[in-house]
């Protein structure tokens, strides 16, 4: 069972899956990273291109799951090193250091506290979010395209694309396409049709939808409906 509710990072999440069937989810790509907790141990789920594997036989987890752009400078880790991947913190820092923080999350009354706290130290010592990356990703999220909005924001293609690379881990067009995806897939679960969620969420036809989907999530948009 999944659940998840607001963490007190701003625009963060945190969240617990117990699998209660034989083997994992796939997690689909969302533009977010994550730090992990399971069996003891921290990891850092990278940002995705295609939908992940987890990993069987089933455990649970807990995590915190990040707006797009914020982790990397949390973590200090910039985000294309660690595209389509999960990672032991201790592989990232200091085994000191990294051993700290899973201790205050094992202290916790729960490792979703934990995390939480965990994040809140991180952001304390952390650089502020720069608020260009905040911009582009709410102009990707609606709609813009990536050159208007880079003139919008004032910053080079180039610029942009090396700024995305380190902070979401892939380029802007990346990004905007999994923002599209995700828009489509909320639109499609809320009950609309098709054809319909095609154009609210920006595609070209209701084709252009499906093989984006299938590439993205590995199944088709009626599949990922029924939960398989």
């Amino acid at each position: 069972m999944y659940a998840e509710r607001p963490s007190r990072p701003a625009g963060a999440v945190v969240w617990t899956n117990t699998p209660s069937g034989p083997s994992g989810q796939d997690v689909l790509p969302d533009g977010c990273m994550d730090l992990l907790w399971s069996e003891g141990r921290l990891l850092v789920a990278g940002p995705d291109t295609r939908a992940y594997a987890t990993a069987s036989p089933p455990v649970t987890w807990s995590g915190i799951r990040f707006r797009p752009g914020v982790a990397p400078a949390l973590l200090g880790v910039p985000a294309h090193e660690l595209r389509d991947r999960r990672v032991d913190l201790a592989d990232l820092w200091p085994a000191g250091r990294a051993r700290r923080l899973g201790t205050l999350v094992e202290a916790a009354a729960d490792p979703e506290a934990g995390l939480e706290a965990a994040a809140l130290t991180l952001a304390a010592q952390a650089d502020v979010y720069d608020p260009l990356l905040g911009g582009l990703v709410a102009a990707l999220d609606a709609g813009r395209p990536v050159a208007a909005t880079a003139d919008e924001l004032g910053i080079g293609a180039r610029r942009l694309h090396r700024r995305s690379l380190a902070a979401f881990g892939y380029g802007p067009k990346t990004l905007a396409r999994i923002l599209r995806f995700r828009r489509a897939l909320a639109l499609a679960r809320s009950g609309m049709p098709g054809a319909d969620t095609a154009v609210r969420a920006g595609y070209a036809d209701q084709a252009h939808l499906a093989r984006d989907v299938k590439q993205l999530a590995g199944r088709t948009l009626s599949e990922l409906l029924a939960g398989r």
